[in-house]
């Protein structure tokens, strides 16, 4: 399975722009700083037809520590982030059902 890591996309929108590398990596830096701040301040980020960045309060649990397995050790709530998937996306992402099981095939 391929990935598509940040300087290919920032190499994307530079040539789809016609702009800049160092436009392209400004701007792609910017839009992640204010999805940041804004999950940081406790308020969803909602991108239409693309999905929803929510923070969430993990609830702290029970955990075993490795070391000496009969040993409760807490674990205490934690704030978290958690991604909803939009319907045009599930949608898109639906149509490489069949390549995704030849992948796991080979």
């Amino acid at each position: 399975m391929a990935n598509f890591t940040k300087k290919e996309i920032i190499q994307e929108v530079s040539d789809r722009m016609g702009i800049t590398q160092t436009m392209s990596s400004k701007m792609f830096h910017m839009v992640l700083e204010i999805v940041e701040r804004e999950l940081a301040n406790a308020n969803n980020v909602v991108v239409r037809d693309f999905g929803t960045l929510e923070p969430r309060i993990a609830k702290g649990r029970p955990g075993r520590n490795p070391k000496d397995p009969n040993k409760t050790i807490p674990i205490p709530d934690r704030a978290i982030v958690k991604f909803t998937v939009g319907k045009a996306l599930k949608e898109k992402v639906a149509r490489v059902l069949p390549e995704l099981k030849n992948r796991e095939k080979s």
